[in-house]
């Protein structure tokens, strides 16, 4: 099948929408989804500029929603017209996942980050020639072909425009904090970064009941969003401390949890450094920068820990059904962080993610699509 995507040819080059990319053929266990929209994540552009890689040419996008066309004779659990979001790929047979943690499948790198399907054949052609996907799916793309583990079936009444960042921004910020960090009412947190991940992981703080919910970051307009959407206090780190500051707010102590979204290496000794004695920094953004502790003993003595999370260890298929009722309640509103553009534009959609004009940009691949 022929269908459009948007290529990316070598390190570094811009998006180019190509109209003759051939698709793979269906497995089994597979759905063939028309795509609807996708949103633009942080990784996708680590990847395009080779901070990291898939291999070139490479078709990227990971956060995508779409209606299922086709699905194979093993498929059980979803029908054609079924609405999806898709997400990360995951065996379900390694011990890890049978424990739960499909985020720590054995093959998880082999699945979603090798450039090639998880039976290890090309899930994309040009002219013959092998290009690369990404997380089993590659959602920039007008169709694609994903094992039914990829999927979460959602409600054909939701606004399908909106849903495909679950698939990855909004279940990594939350369920750091749900599945990861798993705070009691009446703790702290704070979250450095007030991007998607970030602003998520603030609202799953506040879902939780803490009552020091503290954004950081640079720039006062995302400041103020994060304020819209639940931060009991923001603190802008130009213009002051961000470790005093916190100290200063919880009598001295530091709080109980941080979340550092932004991989800056200064930032995240600050989210070491602003916790309280037992606190948690969860450290989870994909950087090439390290930390150099100033004092082991300091860590230590005061029995603070630092973890790194992927994919706020989450099930896409209970989290992200978690976050839409959450949503529903008025109590998750990640679409106030949403900007849609058209399919042609990802080349602008992306650079705004980048210089931070855009919280989460999401491509609206069908123009045609309306909410039920």
């Amino acid at each position: 099948m022929k269908i459009s995507a948007a290529v990316v040819e070598k390190m570094g080059d811009p998006f180019v929408i190509k109209d003759n990319i051939d698709l793979a053929e269906m497995g089994p266990a597979d759905l063939q989804i028309k795509m609807v929209a996708s949103g633009i994540c942080h990784s996708d552009e680590a990847i395009r500029k080779g901070d990291a890689s898939l291999g070139y040419p490479v078709i990227l996008g990971h956060e995508g929603s779409g209606i299922v066309e086709k699905i194979g004779p093993q498929v059980t659990d979803f029908k054609i017209g079924d609405h999806v979001v898709l997400s990360f790929y995951s065996d379900g047979t390694c011990d890890n996942c049978l424990k739960g943690v499909p985020t720590q499948c054995r093959s998880y790198a082999k699945y979603n980050l090798s450039g090639v399907r998880a039976n290890g054949t090309d899930h994309f052609k040009d002219n013959g020639k092998h290009v690369s996907d990404m997380f089993n799916q590659s959602s920039f793309t007008t169709h694609t072909v994903v094992n039914q583990r990829n999927a979460v079936k959602v409600d054909k009444s939701l606004d399908l425009r909106k849903l495909g960042p679950l698939g990855c921004g909004y279940v990594t910020g939350s369920g750091t904090v749900f599945n990861t960090l798993q705070p009691k009412p009446g703790q702290t947190i704070a979250v450095f970064g007030t991007g998607a991940v970030g602003l998520a992981a603030m609202m799953a703080g506040k879902i939780s009941g803490c009552t020091k919910v503290i954004a950081i970051d640079v720039v006062e307009k995302r400041l103020a969003l994060a304020k819209e959407l639940g931060a009991t206090q923001t603190i802008n780190s130009k213009t002051e401390d961000p470790v005093e500051a916190i100290k200063a707010l919880t009598n001295g102590y530091g709080v109980d949890y941080t979340v550092d979204t932004t991989g800056i290496e200064p930032v995240m000794l600050q989210a070491i450094n602003a916790l309280a004695q037992g606190g948690t920094a969860a450290l989870i953004a994909v950087t090439a920068q390290n930390i150099t502790f100033s004092s082991w003993n300091d860590l230590c003595t005061s029995d603070r820990k630092v973890v790194g999370v992927n994919m706020g260890d989450a099930i896409p298929q209970i989290d992200v059904p978690r976050l839409i009722e959450f949503y529903k309640l008025g109590l998750f509103p990640f679409d106030k962080t949403e900007k849609f553009y058209a399919f042609s534009e990802i080349n602008q959609a992306n650079n705004d993610s980048v210089t931070g004009k855009t919280i989460k940009p999401v491509l609206v691949i069908d123009q045609s699509y309306q909410p039920e």
